[in-house]
């Protein structure tokens, strides 16, 4: 079996090895066959790898977990929220929509405010839902009330 790339395809052909001089060159084309097999699957687990640690949900923060993923993270936006809370109800959908849409560009993190009163504390929320935007371990914006989907969006895009 021969397979190529054309055209960015894969293509399969069978190829009779009995045209060629001898067995040594017809063994060769055998082991690059066998190689050209390893070497995609190779790339294949690879690229598997990569989408399984793309996190396209938003995480759990704690106040344990919380600076860890922060300075972990290039770009995360931190949702601070409460489960009485109705707003924060309504933006829940909306942050798991944009950690969907951009998986691998933007972690979500959700806090609970009630559960972790030291993240609370230490950044004074006073309102919630506030999200905070930290691009590599630094705040640099914070939005505070249930807002649009594309209002996020916007503000996202100027910190990507």
């Amino acid at each position: 079996m021969y397979r190529y790339r054309e055209g960015g395809m894969m293509m399969e052909e069978k190829r009779d090895l009995s045209g060629f001089v001898n067995a040594e060159e017809a063994e060769i084309e055998q082991i690059k066959e066998r190689k050209m097999r390893e070497m995609e699957e190779k790339i294949k687990a690879k690229g598997e790898e990569q989408k399984e640690g793309i996190i396209d949900y938003p995480i759990v923060l704690t106040d344990e977990t919380f600076t860890d993923a922060v300075r972990k993270s290039s770009l995360i936006v931190v949702d601070c929220w409460a489960p009485w809370c109705g707003p924060c109800k309504t933006i829940a959908p909306v942050i798991e929509e944009l950690a969907k849409q951009y998986a691998g560009k933007v972690v979500f993190g959700k806090l609970n405010v009630d559960e972790n009163p030291k993240v609370a504390t230490d950044f004074a929320i006073m309102a919630i839902p506030t999200m905070f935007i930290f691009k590599n371990g630094e705040p640099v914006d914070v939005i505070q009330g249930a807002l649009p989907k594309p209002y996020l969006e916007a503000k996202l895009k100027e910190w990507l």
